[in-house]
């Protein structure tokens, strides 16, 4: 809603000439379609059982062990963000991991801590498993094997140091048991169906990254094949699924690429790309660390995707140095694992696990990530910023 009218009121005043806005809507397309596309996947796998069967494996291979469910679940999860993006892990795991937890008589908070703070450090793993990485590089998109060569280091350590801190800031609550056995669901062929849409997506969308293609209309193309396929097996209309999909993040992410739009409009970014790439040529690895940590604690206070939109437009996806821009994405992408108000992921979580009865304040996040997050952030930096 605040984007829209924010958006809006820029046309409005005459701001932004209309034609300009509505450029500014169409240049996400491939965002949509990515979007549209992983939702998709996402509610097909939620509705017929495909993350209640991972979250029950994951219990059953814990054998009691409190400290072992939490390694498996956060392994789920950094998988699940992978392959299928950081929203997939706080929208569709959280419910199952805190059905499976409650099954297996364990208190539920630590392990639904792991999938909002793995959904955001393992973020930038592939180009797909952040929709923020589309809009920071836009055309700009690195290949596969040059993005896997600029962050695969820096994200596994993110994923380790991440886990650490979380383990550590948790262990009273893992000490104890938890029961051994629960009912193992059984996965259907539509489940079956949605797991393999999901496998061969994930390679598609790596093919896709190795030719440096756009990542959107292969992603949205699986969604809704897979939609289709599933609704011939099962003989149904896909309405139903369409009906639990969250449109709104569509116009969120519209009304954003207006107002960055509008920012460009006045100025005030042209200035950055010589700036940023002066201070680089004369302190290289002090502007990468200063310029990720400054991003990323700005992304807390306005949502790291018009963060990620602004950095794009400033320079970050072709214009400033290497070192520069693989930390700014390193800032956008970890940096909200130390507020709620980070990123739209751990925003889902929080709705998702109050849908389940359990609520979190800001302030007890914000406890806990300011634990958790900086030993990742710094080590990540330190990382790309070599």
């Amino acid at each position: 809603m605040w984007a829209g009218l924010g958006a809006t009121a820029l046309v409005v005043f005459s701001l932004l000439p209309a034609s300009e806005a509505l450029a500014a809507v169409l240049s996400g397309a491939d965002v949509y379609l990515f979007l549209i596309g992983m939702m998709l996947l996402a509610e097909l796998a939620r509705e017929e059982g495909l993350f209640d069967w991972l979250a029950a494996y994951a219990v059953r291979h814990a054998r009691g062990s409190a400290s072992r469910l939490f390694l498996l679940i956060y392994g789920v999860g950094t998988l699940v963000t992978i392959f299928l993006s950081n929203d997939a892990t706080a929208v569709v795991l959280t419910p199952a991991v805190y059905a499976a937890t409650k099954r297996a008589d364990a208190a539920p908070l630590p392990y639904l801590f792991a999938c909002a703070f793995i959904a955001n450090a393992a973020s930038f793993v592939l180009p797909i498993s952040n929709p923020a990485n589309l809009v920071v590089f836009g055309d700009n998109m690195p290949a596969l094997t040059n993005w896997l060569g600029q962050f695969g280091a820096s994200a596994v350590v993110s994923i380790l140091l991440t886990y650490v801190a979380l383990r550590v800031a948790q262990r009273a609550e893992l000490r104890g048991r938890v029961r051994a056995t629960v009912t193992q669901p059984e996965l259907g062929k539509a489940g079956r169906i949605a797991a393999a849409a999901i496998a061969l997506t994930a390679i598609v969308l790596l093919v896709c990254s190795g030719l440096h293609g756009r990542l959107g209309q292969p992603t949205f193309i699986a969604g809704v094949c897979a939609c289709l396929l599933i609704g011939l097996v099962k003989r149904s209309a896909p309405t139903h699924v369409l009906r639990h999909i969250s449109w709104s993040i569509l116009p969120l992410v519209g009304g954003l690429f207006v107002l960055v739009r509008g920012v460009e409009e006045t100025g005030a970014l042209a200035a950055l790309p010589s700036f940023v790439s002066a201070k680089a040529a004369a302190a290289p690895t002090a502007t990468a660390f200063g310029s990720g940590i400054l991003v990323a604690l700005a992304g807390n206070l306005v949502n790291n995707l018009p963060m990620g939109l602004l950095a794009g437009a400033a320079g970050a996806g072709g214009h400033w140095p290497p070192a520069v821009r693989a930390a700014v994405l390193v800032g956008v992408d970890l940096g909200p694992n130390l507020s709620v108000t980070g990123s739209l992921a751990t925003l889902l979580w929080l709705i998702a696990i109050r849908r389940e009865g359990e609520n979190v304040s800001g302030w007890r996040f914000l406890a806990l990530g300011a634990l958790v997050m900086p030993p990742a952030l710094l080590g990540a930096l330190a990382v790309v910023a070599h």
